[in-house]
């Protein structure tokens, strides 16, 4: 009896905790979004009234346009070039056993458990010092850094539980290593492929440390133009400020709710779990 009136208790705690979190979290994200509205609010519960001209405002005075153009093209071309170097490189790791291959899988694990900031100064120092920092091609090689191992970890627990025999019977019909990657064993690893890059993508639209680190005037992501839309020099409305930073968490959850629709993390677990 006690020992169920105990449990009960522990439910009741961790609902409240979760449930006072999301409360905070929902407030924060309602107070953003208002005051993206506002025409002013200052000391009263709601704003005076409300209007849409600071998101012009904000697309003028943060030039906007440039910024999510550069966004783009380096989600996509990260995506891209993460796909192709992760997928056959986690093809390998899950169909040839080598020596030194738990020191590899040691080393791709490394960038998502190492906090960004330690290896992006040297990386940065790195890249300044080869003429590619401030550039795109920088910011895109730096993020590649952690999110080719992604690709890599993701895709393996997909590819194990292909059976082989699949494989045998491709190469005895004359398959070769290309036509069986392409014509059996993509269409299969489709949906596994779709999701690593679709979480891949919402990754590096949120990764801030490498892309600050790495980017210049004319190779700033959305969420590195936010920050310095708050803490560069100058007085900026507040408004203005919250509208660019409504802007960029629905640019993020767009993609994320396109991510959701296509994976489960659970399911992620739940085949690394088979696979072993």
């Amino acid at each position: 009896m006690n020992r169920s009136l105990t449990e009960r208790l522990w439910a009741a705690a961790l609902w409240l905790l979760v449930g006072f979190f999301i409360l905070n979290l929902t407030a924060l994200i309602a107070t953003v979004i208002t005051s993206s509205f506002a025409t002013r609010w200052l000391g009263t519960w709601f704003p005076a009234d409300f209007t849409t001209r600071w998101y012009f405002s904000a697309w003028d005075e943060f030039q906007l346009g440039d910024v999510l153009i550069v966004t783009f093209e380096v989600v996509f071309a990260v995506v891209v070039l993460a796909g192709l170097l992760g997928v056959p490189a986690a093809y390998a790791m899950a169909r040839r056993n080598f020596p030194g291959k738990k020191l590899l899988m040691l080393l791709f694990l490394l960038p998502l458990l190492v906090p960004p900031i330690t290896y992006g100064i040297p990386m940065a120092t790195v890249l300044y010092k080869t003429g590619l920092g401030g550039t795109l091609a920088g910011v895109i090689l730096a993020n590649l850094v952690p999110t080719v191992p992604f690709v890599i970890l993701v895709m393996i627990p997909f590819i194990e539980q292909i059976d082989p025999r699949i494989e045998a019977a491709a190469r005895v019909f004359g398959a070769g290593t290309l036509r069986l990657f392409i014509y059996v064993l993509l269409p299969i690893l489709t949906p596994g492929v779709l999701a690593a890059l679709l979480l891949v993508l919402v990754r590096t639209i949120g990764m801030f440390e490498l892309t600050f680190l790495t980017a210049g005037p004319t190779s700033q992501t959305l969420v590195v133009a936010l920050y310095y839309a708050v803490f560069a020099a100058g007085v900026r409305a507040v408004q203005s400020i919250d509208a660019m930073a409504v802007i960029y968490m629905a640019t993020t959850l767009v993609w994320l709710l396109i991510a959701l629709r296509f994976v489960n993390p659970t399911q992620i677990v739940a085949r690394a779990k088979q696979a072993r």
